[in-house]
């Protein structure tokens, strides 16, 4: 049956929305394949606008990793905002993709990528404009397969009613998994309707499938046990890891936005994984091993990358960029070859420990001299202790000094607050912090023009952290912790007009804590609030604090338990977790070894290069470190300009 392009009855609504080009579709590098000569259809949906979804590299990289198979199709779909919601159901537009504008509803699987758990409520309108049912029990044959994908599907319990199945880790070898399942199934005729094809997925071991698991609570609200409800499903769901990242170049051919987006740069993601060790850090202990992508990998991918979309600026992605043990030769490697091109290099953000004036300089030499940003984290040793953030005060003034000496004018750095342990003075002491920071840096420029931002976030518990059982600073203690922290900078005569303060108010952090460590009674209040029409929750003027509490306070109030028992409560050892069942690879005794850890302040090393600490990851997924270095170096692709030698023909190898 021919699936139409919703386009006509669009196209007549966008002259009365803001922003329509979001919706047009056709971005360079974008792809459309013929409906009917594929198999298996895929829509993915980066759940928010358009502006942070495009950019977004998970769905990027399987958008082409699907797309290169013959007989699979893969197109996007974004959030729409209000404006457009309103007219779509007016006018009875269903959710489609922005590549040719096809109802999600015919396609066989509806993949969601979360990278934070404020996109729930995002997720539900979706399902709603597409006319899927929002409860996965009410779904037929014919409607898609909703998957959960990215880092809040590490815990994916609060939308268990929602979704048919999540995948945990790296996505690339999964859909293709996934996709071969799914064709086998329709090629024999959609045998066993639904639930058999969920089945066929559950049994690999590595799909979630929530309906097929019952999860049983103690009196007390706290959960006794979860457990399969059919035979060949297995008790816990392990996370995919992809192994070597040189056979997996993606994206080859990054999408182009047509409307401004958040990132406006070609992204190439030089490794994966982290063992630093950051006890709050979720990206860091769920994307372990690290696996390393060799220089002449990056920077084939960069040459490719930048011939096909024609931007300015590399961005070298990963959760420490400056750790790769070859990132001195990729940055002047990429420097020296784009030099006449004036290509601008950049690092999201620095270490403070991995920070050297050489590297700053090369990813400055091309483009413009930005600002550094910095992350301690916490405001006192004492807290980076807690916290295995090992970094002193004097790494970072001796850091932030060579930068403001080398010309750097701008410094910014985050800090966290409501952190384990921590009190009023960890958090006055950023004040101090600072303060030395512009002292110093007035000192080595010997100019008073330099700027020192202070950015702060609320610490949220995560799911697969040693912090998993702390207890949560309530919104009203975190708000006056920071307002005293506020008083101390601006109370400052002699430097508080050269530091900027940023800081988000304590509330969000209270709703992302429930939705990051709840349970399936969470699925009530999402829906409660999507009902009351909650959209775009990570947008500050789109949250609404009160009604997420107000529907909690009324759908938890079966249950026994409230707002403050999933946040602000601290778990013991013995406590069945929501997530227990999903598999991250980290061994469940280590981390609440390294959480007793952190209580007793005490900092433990960076397995990469140092024993192993028996966090189970390697020996339980089959994994292993990955780092260099190669010995290899960019020089082929470096020479450009330099006469008719033959050599010089500047040809990727």
């Amino acid at each position: 049956m021919p699936v139409e392009s919703v386009f006509p009855q669009l196209e007549a609504l966008l002259p009365h929305v803001q922003k329509p080009i979001q919706y047009v579709g056709g971005e360079l590098n974008s792809t459309v394949k013929p409906w009917h000569e594929c198999d298996v259809r895929w829509a993915l949906m980066y759940p928010d606008a358009y502006e942070v979804g495009l950019p977004n590299q998970g769905v990027m990289i399987l958008y082409e990793v699907l797309n290169e198979q013959e007989g699979v199709l893969a197109e996007r779909t974004y959030s729409v905002w209000p404006d457009l919601e309103a007219l779509m159901r007016e006018h009875g537009v269903p959710q489609f993709t922005v590549d040719s504008h096809r109802p999600v509803k015919a396609f066989d699987v509806f993949g969601l990528s979360f990278s934070t758990e404020l996109g729930y409520t995002n997720m539900l309108t979706a399902l709603d404009l597409a006319g899927i049912p929002l409860e996965s029990k009410d779904r037929t044959v014919d409607d898609p397969i909703v998957l959960a994908g990215g880092h809040a599907a590490f815990n994916p319990e609060p939308i268990a009613d929602f979704i048919d199945a999540a995948i945990i880790g790296d996505g690339e070898q999964a859909v293709l998994d996934m996709t071969r399942i799914i064709k086998e199934w329709k090629a024999e005729g959609r045998p066993g309707g639904r639930e058999e094809v969920l089945l066929r997925l559950a049994k690999t071991g590595g799909v979630y499938i929530p309906a097929f698991y019952d999860v049983e609570y103690l009196q007390d609200g706290r959960i006794a046990r979860v457990v399969p409800n059919r035979s060949g499903v297995p008790w816990r769901v392990s996370k995919h890891t992809v192994m070597d990242l040189d056979e997996w170049p993606y994206p080859k051919q990054p999408l182009v936005p047509l409307a401004e987006t958040v990132h406006e740069r070609m992204s190439v993601e030089i490794f994966r994984g982290c063992t630093r060790g950051c006890r709050f850090c979720q990206a860091g202990m769920i994307t372990r091993p690290v696996r390393e992508r060799s220089i002449t990998g990056i920077g084939e991918m960069v040459d490719k990358g930048l011939k096909a979309t024609g931007f300015e600026e590399v961005g070298l992605l990963s959760l420490s960029s400056a750790d790769h043990s070859e990132i001195g030769d990729i940055a002047k490697g990429l420097a020296d070859r784009y030099e006449d091109d004036k290509i601008g290099l950049s690092l999201p953000s620095t270490r403070v420990d991995a920070f050297n004036v050489d590297l700053a300089n090369e990813l400055t030499r091309n483009g413009r001299r930005s600002g550094l940003t910095f992350a301690p984290e916490g405001g006192s040793e004492r807290m980076r202790k807690v916290i295995n953030k090992m970094v002193s005060e004097e790494d970072l003034i001796r850091t932030v000094a060579t930068a403001y000496g080398n010309g750097w004018r701008q410094v910014k750095l985050y800090f966290m607050c409501g952190l384990p342990t921590e009190t009023d003075e960890d958090v006055l002491q950023i004040a101090d912090m600072a303060t030395h920071v512009i002292q110093k840096g007035r000192e080595v420029s010997r100019s008073n023009d330099i700027r020192c931002t202070v950015s702060i976030g609320g610490f949220v518990p995560k799911p697969h952290t040693p912090f998993q059982w702390a207890p949560q600073l309530s919104a009203e203690e975190t708000d006056a912790r920071l307002e005293k922290l506020r008083d101390k900078i601006r109370g400052d005569k002699k430097y508080g007009r050269s530091i900027g303060f940023r800081y988000h108010d304590g509330k969000p952090g209270i709703v992302e804590g429930l939705l990051s460590r709840g349970d399936r009674r969470i699925g009530a209040v999402i829906r409660a609030v999507y009902d009351d029409g909650g959209r775009f929750d990570g947008w500050r003027e789109h949250f609404s604090y009160d009604r997420w509490m107000a529907c909690a306070d009324k759908a938890l109030e079966p249950f026994g338990v409230d707002v403050d028992w999933y946040t602000t409560r601290e778990r013991t050892y013995e406590e069945v977790l929501p997530w227990d069942h999903l598999d991250s690879g980290l061994d469940k005794d280590w981390l609440w070894e390294d959480w007793q850890d952190a209580l007793d302040e005490t900092e433990v090393e960076d397995c990469r290069w140092t024993p192993c600490f028996d966090c189970g990851v390697c020996p339980q997924m089959d994994t292993h470190i990955q780092v260099g270095p190669t010995g290899k170096k960019l020089l082929p692709l470096t020479v450009k300009n330099a006469g008719p030698t033959p050599a010089a023909s500047g040809h990727a190898h």
